[in-house]
Parts: C-alpha cells; sequence; structure tokens
C-alpha cells in the first residue's frame, strides 16, 4: 500500500527523521503485512499468530450456535501490538484521503489545522467505538437489566467481540504516543494529549486486568458519547458552521454534566451497592476475584476523582470564556466610547466654526473686512513677539 506524500524536490535521506515521518505508513504498513504474510506458511504460522490471532479462549468452537468465550493472558499483548501498527496505517489513511483534503479547502490556520486533525482523528474512532460498545451492551442487556454489571463477577469470560473491543482500545490509545513525533505535534499541545491518553490507557487497562470489563465498557460507551458530540461541535466550528456549532456546543454541555453524574452513579452502585453482596476477604488470584472491599472503594474514589477533575475542568473553560467574553464587551464598549466622544468633539468645533462665520456674516461690509483685517495684524504681532529677533531687540 503507498500513501501519497507531498515532498519538495529533494528527498531527504533515507536515515533521516524527515524521511521516517514522511514514510511512516509504508513501513509500518510493511511489518504488519510480515505478521499476515507468515500465517501463510507451516514454518512461521505458529510466530505469526501469536501476532493476528485472538488466544485464551475457554471454549472451544464445537457448535456454532454456541459462542466461543475468552478471557485476558499474557499473549494479549502481542495480539495489541499488531493492531498497534494497523491503528497507525488508519491513522495515516484517514489524514491523507480526508483530513489533509477538507483542510486544503478550509484554508485553517496553523493552530486551527492541528486541532481539527485531532478532532476528526478522535471522532472517527470515538464514532466506531461508541457503536461498537452500544451494540455490546444492547446484545448482552446490560442497559435493560443492570444488576448484570456486578452478577456472576469475576467476568473474565468474554465474546469474541467483547474482548477484540478492549485490544482495540489499548491498540488505539497506545499509537497515540508515537503519533505526537509522526504529526509534528508542537511542545504546548504535547501535554493535553499525553494527559487524557495515560488516563485512558490507565482507566481501561485497570478494568480489563482487574475483570472489570463491563461496568468499563458501559462507563467508556458513555464517556464516547460526550467527546463524540464536543468534536463535532468543533469540527464544524472550524469548518465555519458557526449556528450549527452554537447548537453542537449547547447539546455538549447538557451532555456532559448528565454524563458526569450517570458515570458517578453506575460506579457507585456497580462497586459499593451491587459487588458488595459478594465480597472476598482477600484477592483470588486464581479465579481472577478482585472484589475485595479495598480494591472497590479505590474503584469508586478513582472513578469519581477522574469525574471531579473532568468537572472542575468544564467549569474553568466555562469561566475563561465568560471573562474573556467580558473583557471583549468592555473593550468594544470603550472604543465605542471613545469614537463617539471624538465625533461629538468634531462635531462641536464645526459648531463653533459656523457660529464664528456667521457672527462675521451679521456684519456690514467694511466691519468684515476690518475685523478680518484685524484678526491677521493680530496673528502677525503676535508671530514676530514670539521670534528670536525680536527677543533681542
Amino acid at each position: 500500500m503507498g500513501l501519497k506524500r507531498r515532498t519538495g524536490t529533494k528527498n531527504p535521506p533515507i536515515f533521516s527523521s524527515e524521511f521516517l515521518i514522511q514514510n511512516h505508513a509504508d513501513i509500518v504498513s510493511c511489518i504488519a503485512m510480515l505478521f499476515v504474510i507468515g500465517l501463510l506458511f507451516q514454518v512461521s504460522a505458529p510466530l505469526a499468530s501469536v501476532f493476528v490471532v485472538m488466544h485464551h479462549n475457554v471454549t472451544e468452537a464445537l457448535d456454532p450456535s454456541v459462542p466461543v468465550l475468552y478471557e485476558g493472558g499474557r499473549q494479549d499483548v502481542c495480539v495489541v501490538t499488531f493492531y498497534f501498527l494497523i491503528a497507525i496505517v488508519m491513522h495515516a489513511i484517514l489524514q491523507e484521503y480526508a483530513l489533509d483534503k477538507l483542510n486544503r479547502k478550509l484554508h485553517l490556520s496553523k493552530m486551527k489545522h492541528s486541532k481539527f486533525n485531532e478532532s476528526g482523528q478522535l471522532l472517527v474512532f470515538y464514532l466506531i467505538s461508541l457503536l461498537w460498545g452500544g451494540d455490546i451492551i444492547l446484545r448482552d442487556g446490560y442497559l435493560l437489566n443492570i444488576s448484570k454489571l456486578w452478577q456472576d463477577y469475576p467476568h473474565n469470560e468474554m465474546t469474541f467481540m467483547f474482548k477484540f473491543y478492549f485490544i482495540v482500545q489499548f491498540a488505539y490509545w497506545l499509537h497515540c504516543y508515537p503519533e505526537l513525533y509522526f504529526q509534528k505535534v508542537k511542545k504546548d499541545e504535547m501535554k493535553p494529549r499525553i494527559i487524557y491518553t495515560t488516563l485512558y490507557l490507565a482507566f481501561l487497562s485497570a478494568a480489563y486486568v482487574l475483570n472489570f470489563s463491563r461496568i468499563a465498557i458501559c462507563l467508556s460507551v458513555l464517556h464516547y458519547l460526550v467527546e463524540s458530540v464536543f468534536h463535532t461541535a468543533r469540527l464544524l466550528y472550524f469548518a465555519e458552521k458557526n449556528k450549527a456549532a452554537t447548537y453542537g456546543f449547547t447539546v455538549w454541555n447538557v451532555v456532559f454534566v448528565v454524563a458526569r453524574l450517570a458515570s458517578i452513579t453506575l460506579s457507585v452502585l456497580t462497586f459499593w451497592y451491587g459487588l458488595a453482596q459478594g465480597e472476598k476477604e482477600a484477592v483470588d488470584w486464581a479465579q481472577g476475584n478482585f472484589n475485595t472491599k479495598v480494591v472497590r472503594v479505590n474503584c469508586v474514589v478513582g472513578v469519581c476523582l477522574l469525574q471531579a477533575w473532568m468537572m472542575w475542568n468544564f467549569i474553568n473553560f466555562h469561566l475563561r470564556r465568560m471573562r474573556e467574553r467580558a473583557a471583549a464587551a468592555a473593550s468594544s464598549r470603550k472604543k465605542a466610547l471613545a469614537k463617539k466622544e471624538k465625533k461629538a468633539a468634531s462635531r462641536k468645533d464645526e459648531q463653533l466654526k459656523q457660529k464664528s462665520e456667521d457672527e462675521v456674516n451679521e456684519l456690514p461690509e467694511v466691519d468684515q473686512n476690518t475685523k478680518k483685517a484685524g484678526g491677521g495684524e493680530l496673528r502677525s504681532r503676535v508671530g514676530a513677539a514670539a521670534s528670536p529677533k525680536a527677543k533681542r531687540f
């Protein structure tokens, strides 16, 4: 697969950083293709299948009507590595064939260009995850029967699509780190991206390892819904669809607050009340049962602190916007007042000048000439008195 690249008249050296950035999608796609080709040969198939095929199945595919169940394991790291490469390739394809074309049409500035690319990439991932996770929630009946979130714990058995959902999540958020280098992200924009990428990985990994995958997929879908609305509104804003963007941000303001409250409620209900019914005194590593009071309390505190942190940033964002709008309004009022005063002063000068001319015109013709001549003579005397020669004599 070859991706189009906009290069200059001279190609960069092969081992240079610029060459790697321009051709990283082709390089990564070739590496991923080696794993796929390895499945075709008997010698390399066992090694290649470790990276491509899902492992740690609990049941066998004997009956097509019965789904194969999987659990987590060490070989998941290899599968995440392969799909990590696929995520980089898909990122480059979306950037080259969709976002770059839209950027050229919109003529965005460098700052808006970077934010537009970020929102475009995240929106596609959020929508896919939202539809995918929502389908799993509806199929497994978590929406209509919320008690399934804590019943039959530990939830270490998953269907193929359920486990594959988490594999893709890990692969995508891991690929965000090298993309900071491939996309030449500025240093001031790196910090927030690294923070939210690390938070995603930390919470999803903890839920996957501790077998709290059911509550994790519900919370992730709820959060992805909010983020989808936000990035849609931001893309509309960059496209100068201001009316639609205003509606989008208004919807985001409402959905954000509701999602934070719903996430806290769902977490407290699951960890504090639901799982407390089957609480264990110690962790059972063999069965993967982490339903102890210490683990549950830490999970509740972690989720609540994360929601509080996001809500704090949300409030600070709107307070900052209010201060900026107030400052802009005060500046505009000040400029309008200064302009009004200047206009009033010029109008007053014109009125005084017109009044003086009217007074002169009302005098007889001889007096008019005398007044004009007297005014000219007076001005000449004042000028002579101010000259240096007049001071010497």
